[in-house]
């Protein structure tokens, strides 16, 4: 029964209601999940810009906790195959005897903890997260004697370290208050392109309980940007390009030299 005068609610008013309600009920989903996030990080730039005056640069990490814990922040750079050769003498000559080729080596990797790594988490977790470069996976895509491997993969983590490309130390995640925490991830003026990974871990009780991972670009732009692919994707003309300026740059020295 209905009152005289009144109308009853049209089709296109109940879809109205219906996807309301809907849209309000996944907005209250959405903030609960937000909200109920154990562990949100971001970072300050999403793209560090190689130019031609690109000196190196840091990237801030920030983010917050919802209680106690401690923080692990690992970075890794894009992956790709790294030889590494070993010399020895022969005949009174230094000579490459033997090689080994990693495949999917980070060209980048840093670590940054609130803590020491022995004081946060035990050697099995850190081996599942590969956190710390003792725990970094380096396949060499053949079996090798444990003395060699050992012996090659410090060669390469060496030459990465001497780069520096791969951190020395760890660093230090700091904490403002109980939740809110950041830390400084630098990039010297030698890093590779492309993309990057930052992730970042909640761990308590020696378990990683939640992860986030954030992605960071770094690329050339600018004139830099336009010269490197000149020599990637039209390498004679590059060549070319180069001797003839280094002709030119010869002569106008000499003809400086000549006047003074």
């Amino acid at each position: 029964m209905r009152l005289p005068g009144t109308r009853l609610p049209g089709k296109a008013m109940i879809v109205r209601a219906a996807a309301g309600l809907a849209g309000l009920a996944a907005g209250v989903t959405l903030a609960a999940n937000v909200w109920g996030q154990q562990l949100v990080a971001d970072l300050s730039s999403h793209l560090v810009a190689i130019n031609t005056g690109f000196t190196g640069t840091d990237v801030v990490l920030f983010g917050s906790t919802d209680g106690q814990g401690d923080v692990a922040i690992v970075v890794t750079g894009p992956r790709g195959s790294v030889t590494v050769r070993r010399k020895d003498r022969v005949a009174g000559i230094w000579l490459n005897t033997q090689s080994v080729r990693f495949e999917q080596v980070p060209a980048y990797y840093a670590v940054a903890t609130s803590r020491p790594l022995d004081q946060v988490v035990d050697r099995p977790m850190l081996e599942r997260h590969q956190i710390g470069l003792p725990h970094l996976q380096l396949d060499p895509g053949r079996v090798l004697p444990a003395e060699d491997l050992a012996a090659f993969r410090a060669a390469l983590i060496r030459n990465k370290q001497r780069e520096g490309l791969y951190g020395i130390t760890l660093g230090q995640v700091a904490f403002l208050g109980e939740r809110l925490f950041r830390t400084n991830i630098y990039f010297p003026a030698n890093v590779p392109t492309g993309m990057y990974t930052v992730e970042a871990m909640l761990i308590r009780d020696g378990e990683v309980v939640t992860a986030q991972t954030t992605p960071l670009v770094v690329s050339k732009v600018g004139f830099s940007a336009e010269i490197y692919e000149i020599a990637r994707h039209e390498p004679v003309a590059y060549g070319v390009a180069a001797v003839i300026g280094a002709i030119a740059a010869g002569w106008l020295a000499g003809a400086i030299f000549r006047r003074i």
